[in-house]
């Protein structure tokens, strides 16, 4: 066990993104076409963070075109460029699956001041 803990302290990021529940935030993810590659930008709300160390990651919720769209981003991946925090949310949940099932205004989180 002690192997497996220092083999994924080498891949942990240094200056790992800190994301809070509820904030709004804007992630920078590197996409790979063929062999291009681009960084495209995902803007939403944190809906829920998960696991720790290594495996920890943190999922974003946002509407696109009236759809709601959820992605699940590992913090520590290479692919995850930078995490840019828009605004803070005031929550008092840890998860914010509700918000899934509420429409317009009613989907927002209220900001923290």
């Amino acid at each position: 066990m002690d192997a497996v803990k220092a083999i994924s302290a080498g891949m942990l990021k240094e200056d790992a993104p800190v994301v809070a529940i509820g904030n709004t935030v804007r992630v920078h993810v590197k996409i790979r076409e063929g062999e291009r590659e681009r960084i495209q930008v995902f803007e939403g709300t944190v809906i829920a963070k998960n696991n720790s160390g290594i495996a920890e990651t943190f999922t974003v919720r946002r509407l696109s075109f009236g759809v709601g769209v959820e992605r699940v981003f590992p913090v520590h991946s290479p692919n995850v460029v930078k995490v840019e925090t828009v605004r803070k949310g005031r929550v008092r949940r840890a998860k914010l699956y509700y918000l899934r099932d509420r429409v317009g205004k009613a989907a927002k989180v209220k900001e923290s001041i």
